[in-house]
């Protein structure tokens, strides 16, 4: 169970947006490769880890965790089969979240959660590119 940032996520068919207009916003002030592809995911580390050792606090960081979250969320849904959806009362007691991305084998994963997750311990085992690799529920590619 993880710590929510729900205050202020949009719901499910907002995210899309979140996540590009984060993007936008970080992009444009430093060249940062968020791509939507998997190995940005070590990006977002990067930048999770900078604002804990930056000093930021949750409510400072708020924003920004919320944009990423939405982040990674996007790439379960472009990369992995993944869709956007608007949690049950139980999945929000859970997860402490009111969206969350369910994957092709029906699962439904945390990726505001696990960004937070990340920003409160700067655990290693919280890695969001590590999140990805080991994410059951992935679409899988068909054999060339």
């Amino acid at each position: 169970m993880s710590s929510g940032v729900d205050a202020g996520a949009p719901d499910a068919p907002g995210m899309r947006g979140c996540a590009a207009g984060f993007v936008a916003r970080v992009t444009a002030r430093q060249r940062l490769p968020l791509d939507y592809s998997v190995a940005s995911l070590r990006v977002v580390d990067f930048l999770v880890d900078g604002l804990r050792k930056g000093g930021a606090d949750r409510q400072r960081a708020h924003d920004t965790l919320v944009g990423l979250g939405a982040y990674v969320g996007e790439v379960l849904v472009r990369r992995a089969g993944g869709v956007w959806v608007d949690l049950d009362g139980d999945q929000r007691a859970w997860f402490g979240q009111a969206v969350g991305v369910r994957m092709p084998d029906g699962r439904v994963w945390n990726p505001l959660g696990k960004v937070v997750n990340r920003f409160e311990t700067g655990s290693p085992e919280e890695s969001l590119r590590t999140f990805y690799l080991t994410l059951h529920g992935r679409a899988r590619r068909a054999a060339a």
